[in-house]
Parts: structure tokens; sequence; C-alpha cells
């Protein structure tokens, strides 16, 4: 007898030879096996609840001498539970029929005779990769509890920031959003905007920086007939078109120091005049405002006005980068690989654990930006239905040094294990422990010491 221990909790062998069935219990003596021999048994037992890995021999009655029997079971078994990893048996013409089980979805085959040891790798990596992906499925499902629709993020830093939104939403006072560049401050702007009392109006966003100083002042408070050369018709400015909703002004430590005179006098009084125009205009708008520049130092070197800065300032919101947020980078990444995987009609599914492990060390400079353009475009180079590290070409990163720190270190490292372990167990808490070599009330402690949510 092996002593070898299945790591499969429940195992469907479809196979009518009685013999070869005793063979299965001695090729795993701890699993939970499933017995069936037919196709009609193999679906009840589908429906009797989750299977994560199923072995479906190819010569099934009534025709057990041909194929397609355990063609059609497989094709049952993947319609009825697409997670169910399936592992053809074959020993007719093995390699033309191994062929057409993977087309028809299976994860991988083996020939008859049974090799007990080469049996026993094909279904412990099954089943790891069932694992995985439901781990996936959990993440992507994860962002559902974002405190705000449309914003992802669970850890404890979104968490604090989402709430402080949703504090400052309702009210009418000037939002300043700082943090480095592809954070999200755009997205935040909306979710300002979607939790007042002006959601029914509209939000207008202009990025200061994008637009030539020479066009700002037209862009923003717009201009009259003849009001210079090529104004051949009025245009409404941006601050108008927003009257009565939000104005998003991204980049506003890139105003230049003449229009923030301008764009001063607006905000005290709520009112503009249109270039050219000879009456004023009262509007109706709130702001919020973004950079990813340090206001304090522009001041300090003449570049930004104090006063200007002050009336934006009423609120201001730190936004963490990506590489502070503990667990969210793996969340964004299912939910971007979810979206372009449809986008691009791609059978990309779910992330390797190496590709896991690569997305949480992974500095990411750029923030959810970058992250977004590596999952597009690791989902269209990937090969089959699983991303790995290699696809985001994040083993060529030089990752930042860290800092010598000795509890620095210990703190990070213990961080990195806790979070591994659970992703690897699909956030069972015992099972964790058990892979950790500590007890569960330990587990607990430490979660809350490192932010790590789990299920009471």
């Amino acid at each position: 007898m092996s002593d070898y221990i299945s790591t499969v909790e429940n195992l469907l062998i479809v196979e009518d030879d009685e013999g070869l069935r005793r063979q299965y219990r001695w090729v795993f003596p701890t699993a939970k096996l499933s017995l069936a021999g037919t196709r009609e048994e193999a679906i009840a037992a589908i429906r009797r609840g989750p299977v994560p890995v199923a072995i479906v021999d190819l010569g099934l009655p009534p025709c057990p001498e041909e194929p397609s029997e355990g063609f059609a079971t497989l094709v049952s078994i993947r319609e009825l539970s697409p997670a169910t990893k399936v592992i053809i048996a074959t020993g007719q013409g093995a390699r033309e029929n191994a062929l057409k089980a993977i087309e028809l979805g299976a994860f991988d085959f083996y020939e008859k005779p049974v090799e007990p040891e080469v049996l026993r790798l094909i279904v412990d990596r099954a089943h790891r990769q069932f694992d995985l992906e439901a781990e996936n499925r959990r993440l992507a499902d994860t962002r559902l509890s974002s405190p705000i629709d449309g914003i992802i993020g669970s850890s404890p830093q979104m968490v604090a920031l989402l709430r402080t939104i949703e504090k400052i939403a309702p009210t009418d006072i000037t939002v300043l959003l700082l943090g480095e560049s592809g954070t999200g401050k755009e997205l935040l702007a909306q979710a300002v905007h979607r939790l007042s009392s002006r959601a029914s109006r509209p939000f207008i966003p202009i990025n200061c920086a994008a637009i030539p100083e020479t066009l700002l002042e037209s862009e923003l408070f717009g201009h009259e007939k003849g009001a210079f050369t090529g104004a051949i018709k009025q245009t409404i400015g941006k601050i108008e078109s927003a009257n009565g909703g939000t104005l998003f002004l991204d980049e506003i430590g890139d105003v230049p120091t003449a229009m923030q005179v301008k764009l001063l006098r607006f905000l005290q009084n709520q009112v503009i005049e249109r270039i050219g125009g000879r009456r004023t205009i009262q509007v109706d708008v709130r702001i919020v405002c973004a950079t990813n520049q340090n206001l304090a130092q522009l001041i300090a070197d003449g570049r930004f006005r104090e006063d200007l800065f002050y009336r934006v300032n009423e609120a201001a919101v730190q936004v963490p980068p990506l590489r502070e947020r503990s667990g969210d980078p793996s969340l964004l990444a299912n939910y971007f690989l979810e979206r372009f995987a449809a986008e691009f009609g791609r059978s990309v599914r779910s992330f390797a654990s190496d590709a896991l492990s690569a997305i949480e060390a992974n500095p990411w400079r750029g923030n959810v930006r970058e992250l977004e353009n590596r999952i597009k475009r690791a989902t269209i180079m990937a090969s089959g239905t699983i991303v790995r590290a290699a696809d985001l070409e994040l083993e060529e990163i030089n990752m930042p040094q860290r800092s010598l720190d000795l509890r620095s270190a210990r703190h990070h490292a213990e961080s990195t294990v806790l979070r591994q372990a659970l992703a690897q167990t699909g956030s069972n808490v015992s099972e964790a422990a058990k892979l950790l070599g500590i007890s569960r009330p330990t587990l607990y402690d430490l979660m809350r010491q490192h932010g790590l949510r789990f299920d009471a």
C-alpha cells in the first residue's frame, strides 16, 4: 500500500470496469471517490455537489469499444460544471482521441494501463488548478464588497479612503484629490459626483495639463463670437457646461499663474465671463480637483497661488499608491482579466500562482494604469487559459531595494506569507493555519495585525 496522501477531497471516477475501479481505490487510498459507470451516473454525481476533478474513461457503455460515449460524458460534465477538471483515460487511438478530448475541454489525459505516479501527478495538478481558479473567482467577487460601486479595492487603505469619500460627497465643499499618476483620481471624482445631490446633473472633466495655455481660458470660460481670430461662433466653456453639476479639474498644479487668478475669482463668487463678453454669468458648480504634484512646494517656488490652494483644499484626500494597497493588485488584476478576455474574445480565465505572487510583489510605479496595460497585453499573449508570470513579463522587472531594517523586513515577509497561504487555501483559515504550522487563533491575530480580511 502506497503512503501517498491525496490532496483531492472529492474525485469522480467514470469507469465501468470493476477491476480498474479497484485500481483507482489503491492509487487514491485517502480520497473520497465517487464512482460512476455510465454517462447518466456521472451527470447525477455532478449534480449532487461540487466535483473538483473527474477521471473519465473513453470506452463507456453502451459502446465500450468506441470513444463516442466518453466524449459525450466529457461534454456533459463541462456543460454542467465548467470548473470541474476532466482527465480522460484513453487506450483507443491514444493520440487522436487525446487531441480531440483537449479540444472538447479536457484538462489532460493519460494512456492506459494506469501508472500510479503519473496519474497522481496529473490529478494533483488538476486539483491545484481547480483551487487556483476558485481563488481567482473569490478575488473577483471580493471587489463587489467595495463600499462604493465602481471602485475596486478591499485593502484597509482603500476602505478608509472610500469611507472618507462617502462622508464628504453629499456636501458641496471643494475636494482636492492628491496622489501619484494612475491611482484612479478621476474615478474617485466621479464617485464624489455620483454620491452627491448633483448626481443627475453633468460631470465635466478637464485635464489642465493637456490644454495649451493659450486655449485653457477659452476651454474653461468659453468665448463669444468674434472674441478673437477664429472665434466664428459663441462657445460655452467647461465651467458653464457643468452648471448644476460637478467640474473636475485634473492636474490643477499645471494651471498657469495668470489663469489661477481668474480661477480664484470664479471659485470665490461662482461668477464667470466669457472671453469677449460684457456680462457676468452666475453658475452653481461643485469643484473637485486633483494633482500628482506637491502643491506646498509649488507655492514655495512661486508657481501656485496660496489663496487658490486654500480655496481648493477644503477637503484634501490622499489617494494611496497601488504598492501600499495590500491585496488590491490581485483584485484589480482579476477584474481586468475578466474584462479584457470578454473584450478580445480570449479563453483566458485565471492567473497561475507565480503570476499572482508577482502581481502582489511588483512596485507598480505606474499604479493601476500600469497594471491595466500589463494585464491587457498578457490577456492577448497568454497561451491557453492561464496567465503566468512570464506572460506578464514581471520576472525581468527590477524590484526596488527593500529597507534593511530587520523589523520592517520581518513584517513584510510575514504579510506576504500570510497572503500566499490564504490564497492557496481559498481563504480557508483552518487549512491556512495548518499550512503555516500555527494555530487558528494565532492566524487570526496575525491577520488582524496585517489588516487582512477574513470571514467571521
